[in-house]
């Protein structure tokens, strides 16, 4: 049986991958893009399969009217691919409060909007999935991405926490966390930055050196990344988490590396704030 997706971000990049995967498969898609025109080579070749809509995800209402768009003309929605985002590599310091709000906003609260959105939707259908395309970056952090690191950790600590809220009604929710793809992500996020303060060189700048040549010959294939996405569509139990790429494997296991060791040094203080010797968890000694 077939599915009616909504994907956000659908012009470019993965959303593009994902869209394109979700019509040959035959299911009926709402697109979503700040320029919808981007989009017209795919209506004019789906035909009624497709329905294209505008949506800034910063907008709460605009993104009610997309799913109401997938309600009206398909009677339904099965899956929602939140995947609209981008980066922006800068220092801290030298990024203003409006462009960080703008990158949170974007990244996280879009997230948030669409999915209260569709999420009464699919609590009445007693199915659904939310699949959150977050990354690696959800898991660790490095200089100069502040923003983004914030957005994506915030990502998959509300996917986690949404996941099990809405099991028992059959809504499965699941934060993906791909590594480095060639989508163009990394050119985007790094071109054009102004010059910053050179006490930021040692960190932020040798971080953006290290990158410079990878960016065009990253890990991921967004096709193949657009594939898993539709099997997770149509998979009867999804995982909160989920990494992608054999880079994003690597990345995850060194960091959580660096936490056990970091957990294991600090140990003593962690545990000396109890008000007695038992170790206790939620109430429970353990």
């Amino acid at each position: 049986m077939s599915k009616v997706w909504l994907v956000t971000g659908s012009a470019n990049g993965l959303g593009r991958n994902i869209t394109e995967t979700v019509l040959a498969k035959g299911d009926r898609i709402v697109a979503t893009a700040r320029k919808p025109e981007q989009l017209a080579d795919l209506v004019e070749r789906y035909g009624d399969q497709i329905r294209v809509a505008s949506l800034d995800v910063t907008d709460e209402n605009a993104a009610k009217s997309a799913v109401n768009t997938a309600l009206d003309a398909f009677g339904q929605l099965d899956v929602l691919v939140n995947n609209a985002g981008y980066g922006d590599v800068r220092p801290f310091e030298e990024t203003s409060p409006e462009d960080f709000k703008k990158l949170v906003d974007t990244n996280f609260y879009g997230v948030v909007y669409l999915t209260r959105a569709a999420l009464p939707i699919m609590r009445k259908q007693r199915s659904g999935h939310i699949i959150q395309i977050s990354s690696v970056g959800g898991r660790f952090a490095v200089a100069g991405g502040t923003g983004y690191h914030a957005a994506k950790w915030a990502v998959g600590g509300f996917t986690e926490a949404l996941a099990e809220e809405t099991a028992p009604f059959g809504v499965k929710v699941c934060a993906v966390e791909p590594g480095s793809m060639r989508t163009n992500w990394g050119k985007r996020a790094t071109e054009n930055r102004p010059k910053f303060q050179l006490d930021y060189e040692p960190s932020v700048g040798e971080k953006m050196r290290s990158l410079e040549d990878h960016w065009g010959q990253e890990n991921g294939d967004p096709d193949k990344v657009a594939q898993v996405i539709l099997q997770l569509a149509y998979a009867d139990e999804l995982p909160p988490h989920l990494l992608l790429g054999s880079d994003a494997v690597y990345i995850n296991n060194q960091a959580e590396k660096k936490r056990a060791t970091d957990a294991e040094r600090w140990h003593e203080i962690s545990v000396s704030t109890d008000v007695g010797p038992s170790l206790s968890v939620m109430g429970k000694e353990i």
